[in-house]
């Protein structure tokens, strides 16, 4: 019985806790993926979804941590009509939107 009071006393305590295993400085990569089709939507470029999330560090191919999001139409288009959209990985902010490099 000890042990669930003891339990149930640790939930309460940290449920607003950090957590670890997230990094600090950066938006999850999750909220990346929705940002980035929020961004296309308001730039008159329905229907597109994420298919495809990556963080890129410092000086791995640009000049600041970012998340790149490969988006396509849907249905799905072979990436005929894909687009990236890089975000700052600290804010979300939108960096530029282009065509994926083949």
């Amino acid at each position: 019985m000890s042990w669930i009071v003891f339990c149930a006393i640790l939930f309460v305590a940290l449920r607003h806790a950090e957590d670890p295993s997230r990094r600090a400085g950066r938006i999850l990569s999750n909220d990346a993926g929705d940002r980035a089709v929020a961004i296309l939507r308001q730039r008159g470029l329905p229907g597109y979804e994420a298919v495809h999330v990556a963080y890129a560090a410092h000086g791995e191919g640009g000049g600041e941590p970012r998340w790149i999001v490969l988006c396509d139409r849907v249905p799905h288009t072979a990436l005929a009509e894909a687009l990236v959209v890089e975000l700052r990985a600290a804010d979300g902010s939108l960096i530029v939107i282009r065509k994926p490099v083949k």
